[in-house]
């Protein structure tokens, strides 16, 4: 109910993409939310995480821009945030399997995409793929955090999407905390999910690469 009132305050164009792609994303098991802006964001998903489980998310923008990142680190969240347990090992060969065990086991993986099409494909891509491991198998719940950026009409410009828009502003994120840059690794199409796990929360507002 909340989504659909959100979206009465769209133009009709916006609104009739979103509808459509949202129809696509249910048929292929993804459940979508649409909320007007990163500060609706954070209060629909922390509403939809119970209080008590295990949470773990990838490297996100995204989720450093609604605020959620920082919500974990500084307020008495009632969750078992799981970051800081492998953050915590300087051994970087134990670091990465702990990293990898914590992740796959959590309650709820949380992270975002690079694309979302209107035919309900679901494009998102990494360096190592240290976040896709755990989007496509383990944690019981994955949500994604996008913003209304990343909506593209089809698979072919969700793809185009990631190599001439997400990733040179990724790189030049990169480069500017000192690194050499970033690539594409692994690029994954999420063409089908099983009911219930993946949950996508659209934004109104431009968030994220």
């Amino acid at each position: 109910m909340q989504s659909e009132m959100a979206l009465e305050g769209l133009d009709a164009p916006t609104r009739t993409r979103i509808e459509r792609t949202f129809s696509a994303l249910r048929e292929r098991g993804i459940t979508p939310i649409f909320v007007p802006d990163r500060r609706a964001a954070l209060d629909d998903l922390l509403k939809l995480i119970p209080k008590g489980a295990s949470v773990a998310h990838g490297g996100s923008t995204t989720l450093q821009e609604i605020g959620f990142i920082d919500h974990l680190k500084n307020v008495p969240s009632g969750y078992r945030y799981l970051n800081p347990e492998w953050q915590a090992e300087d051994d970087p060969t134990r670091r990465g399997r702990i990293r990898a065990k914590l992740s796959v086991e959590a309650d709820y993986f949380l992270g975002s995409v690079q694309a979302i099409s209107e035919t309900g494909e679901v494009i998102a891509a990494d360096a190592s793929g240290n976040r896709q491991a755990f989007y496509v198998y383990g944690p019981s719940h994955v949500i994604w955090v996008a913003g209304i950026n990343k909506l593209v009409p089809t698979v072919e410009a969700g793809i185009r999407r990631v190599r001439e828009v997400a990733l040179p502003l990724e790189s030049e994120r990169v480069r500017r905390g000192g690194g050499t840059g970033s690539y594409i690794g692994k690029l994954v199409v999420y063409e089908r999910e099983r009911p219930g796990r993946t949950t996508l929360i659209l934004v109104g507002e431009d968030l994220g690469f």
